[in-house]
């Protein structure tokens, strides 16, 4: 075979562009582009293997091979050569390719005659399109110059492949993002949505992936440059007193910018004939390949970090901004790669949804999720690949299923659980205004949890007595610096005003572990979930807890105030803190503010070293708050961001309803009042053995009062709690299956 020079490689993009001109049908068009790259590379054998769904190769085209078997040969990911260089994404080439690892005999292709063997992926910014193939008879191995002649091919397969060069009869020929997808994804907020695509950063199409004119591509690629590295600049000028994780991101997006190794890969594929575009991309495709294949965090952020750069470039290139003309939809939901809380406040509330394909369940977009109680997915991988603008989309945030252009048989099953949902909140409704009281008369008070002023109007449509947990943090997290004292004190004024004389729970800033401020200086911590967070950042630091503790006192005007402290480890945590509001107090005094009418000072309760402490830790405190996400996962030594194990043990496991009994029975020796706040709360299964166990104050997101009310006012707590003694007697590890039988009856 012939070596591929700069020039043939020109000139076979030249030919392959005459092949994409012409008005041939996709078949045609393909079985022509085989035998064309087949003709110019010496070589007797092109195929095109294409998805015709997330597991399964097809053989839609090839020159040298048997007609016959086009359409008909199918290989799953992972299977034979061209399934090995699918799951991979890597290259393949061996000069014997039946003795080669992973080889099958497909006899129908007649491809025993031959023996080397080249694959290529044909992918598009990390989704795999399908798989290009040359082989011949002579046992060699490709040369450097026509693997990387091919991988250039390749990149233009997938261009037009993306713009439906190749749509025919077949499901491996069917048009992208027309084809129904179902993508899982993790739940971090609960609830369904129907809607539309909004997609936070739309897609740059590329159009013209082959060029004429390569010195016109690399004036073109030098300018793009040129205006990135400015950009780059200024917003690191701009940055230089700012976050250091972003002058970290910004540095390293110089240093890419900068990269001669990145800039020579790029004019070496224009010189083969790719537009600047194209070779941008294709460089891009690459990183996104290694993405997938990189386990270490740090390299898998700079990648990312290139991933990024390289879609600044390409709209500088493209001139495609985010601002596409597209209007937002009435029913938008959004799908991003990710989204800071700050970004995703700005949209409020007109999102029915959100996907995201990375972020956690602890992440700053998941607790604005929460706190404006709409569906998300998290970890949705191909998201952002897989949608376009305007695509009807499904978000199942219960079960962790997002519908992507779903056939009507999901649809209708989707509608009819919104539906359903819809009924339930109707009957939920009629009970709003009553108690919470159980059959056997025990009254449970159901308070809501809440992070933002939009949260507030909930107190009076969801039947909450009051806010069990405000979380203040959500002020500190949307903003690129420290909130003034006059801020917080307006904003927390507000609330107040809003909560028209219900109590309202602060808890002070909870920041660390997952929730690190954009303005502060991030900790190299192994397991920042058991190291400098909350209280301990709060007593090492203690200028803001006093501003903020000022600006509580300060907003309450002589009202009742309640303010807890999170994360509270040991009973000298809780005096040490709550010296420093005794402390503020005599200042306020002194400056001549009104002090609280009555003030109450609780702590979290979230570590189970304080179900041990003193009896005068109990005596001490105003009120005691299970923090139960936290207590959960340090419970059963299961960090609650890995999904590994998060889901591994049961809320409901004898262990730890014993432990929350314990607690109870703590509390009620010294009339200490306790409540729980956190996801389990707000599970009406969990919510009715909680009350089993003690509990009579129970804190949750709004949406959840009515699921947890209706089915408290369902329920005998004696019987509950024969049900989960028996459990205890017979050593079984979680009561579920029993309380199930019995809620069945009820």
């Amino acid at each position: 075979m012939s070596e591929t020079t700069e020039s043939e490689s020109r000139k076979l993009l030249g030919r392959l562009r005459e092949a994409l001109a012409a008005e041939d049908a996709g078949q045609e068009r393909l079985n022509k582009i085989t035998g064309l790259i087949a003709d110019s590379m010496g070589t007797e054998v092109c195929s095109i293997y294409l998805f015709r769904d997330a597991e399964t190769l097809e053989l839609c085209a090839t020159e040298g091979l048997n007609v016959e078997s086009v359409h008909e040969t199918r290989l799953r990911i992972g299977e034979g050569l061209v399934g090995r260089v699918a799951k991979t994404a890597k290259v393949i080439n061996t000069p014997d390719a039946p003795n080669a690892k992973g080889f099958r005999y497909m006899p129908e292709t007649g491809e025993e005659r031959f023996s080397a063997f080249l694959g290529i992926p044909v992918q598009r910014l990390g989704e795999m399109l399908g798989v290009l193939v040359v082989q011949s008879r002579e046992a060699r191995e490709y040369s450097a110059d026509a693997v990387y002649a091919l991988e250039v091919v390749a990149m233009v397969l997938a261009e037009m492949t993306e713009l439906g060069a190749f749509v025919g009869e077949g499901a491996a020929m069917s048009p992208l993002h027309q084809r129904p997808v179902q993508i899982p994804g993790v739940s971090a907020q609960e609830g369904a949505a129907e809607g539309h695509v909004w997609l936070h950063e739309p897609r740059v199409i590329v159009t013209n992936p082959i060029a004429d004119d390569p010195e016109k591509e690399l004036e073109r690629l030098n300018d793009a440059v040129e205006e990135l590295r400015v950009g780059v600049d200024k917003m690191l000028e701009m940055s230089q007193s700012g976050d250091k994780e972003q002058l970290k991101v910004l540095e390293a997006y110089r240093m890419f910018a900068n990269s001669k190794g990145w800039m020579r890969r790029m004019e070496e594929d224009i010189a083969r004939g790719l537009s600047a575009e194209a070779a941008v991309e294709k460089e891009q495709s690459v990183a996104r390949a290694r993405l997938s294949q990189v386990q270490d965090s740090y390299l898998r952020e700079r990648l990312s970090d290139l991933d990024d750069l390289s879609n600044r470039l390409l709209r500088i290139l493209t001139g495609q901004g985010s601002e596409t003309g597209v209007e937002l939809p009435d029913d938008p939901i959004l799908v991003a790669r990710n989204i800071g809380p700050g970004e995703l406040l700005e949209y409020g509330r007109s999102l029915r949804g959100i996907v995201l394909e990375e972020g956690s369940v602890g992440s700053h977009a998941a607790i604005v999720a929460r706190a404006l109680a709409i569906p998300l997915l998290v970890q949705a991988r191909r998201a952002t690949t897989e949608a376009l603008n305007g695509d009807h989309i499904m978000v199942d945030g219960d079960s962790g299923l997002l519908h992507l252009r779903p056939d009507e048989s999901v649809s209708a099953a989707f509608r009819d659980k919104i539906a359903m949902r819809a009924q339930a909140n109707e009957r939920y409704a009629s009970i709003r205004e009553k108690p919470a009281v159980t059959t056997d008369g025990a009254r449970i008070k159901l308070l809501m949890n809440a992070g933002l002023m939009a949260d507030l109007p909930s107190l009076e449509t969801s039947g909450a007595e009051g806010v069990g947990l405000f979380r203040t943090e959500l002020q500190f997290l949307t903003q690129n610096k420290m909130p003034k004292r006059s801020d917080l004190v307006a904003q927390y004024k507000k609330v107040l005003d809003s909560s028209k004389g219900k109590r309202i729970v602060f808890r002070t800033l909870d920041i660390g572990s997952d929730k690190v401020l954009p303005y502060m200086t991030p900790t190299d911590e192994p397991n920042p979930a058991l190291g400098w967070r909350a209280i301990r950042v709060g007593l090492d630091k203690p200028g803001v807890m006093r501003m903020q503790l000022q600006a509580l006192i300060r907003a309450a005007e002589g009202r009742p105030l309640t303010i807890k402290f999170p994360f509270i480890a040991q009973a000298d945590e809780f005096r040490m803190a709550r010296a420093e509001i005794d402390k503020t107090l005599e200042r306020e005094r002194i400056l001549g503010h009104t002090l609280p009418e009555r003030l109450e000072v609780g702590a979290m309760l979230e570590t189970p070293s304080m179900a041990f402490s003193p009896q005068k830790f109990f005596d001490d405190v105003d009120f005691l708050s299970i923090g139960g996400n936290d207590l959960k996962q340090f419970f059963f030594a299961a960090d609650r961001e890995n999904e590994r194990v998060r889901n591994r043990y049961d809320t409901l496991n004898v262990s730890f309803l014993s432990f929350i009994e314990r607690i109870v029975e703590r509390c009620e020796i010294s009339s200490t009042p306790l409540s729980f706040c956190g996801e389990d709360a707000g599970r009406p299964i969990e919510a009715v053995c909680f009350a089993a166990m003690g509990l009579r104050t129970l804190s949750m997101r709004p949406a959840s009062i009515g699921p947890v009310k209706s089915l408290l006012m369902r329920v005998n707590l004696d019987d509950l709690r024969a049900i989960i003694s028996s459990a205890r007697h017979r050593g079984v590890q979680s009561v579920r299956p029993a309380i199930m039988d019995y809620l069945r009856e009820v």
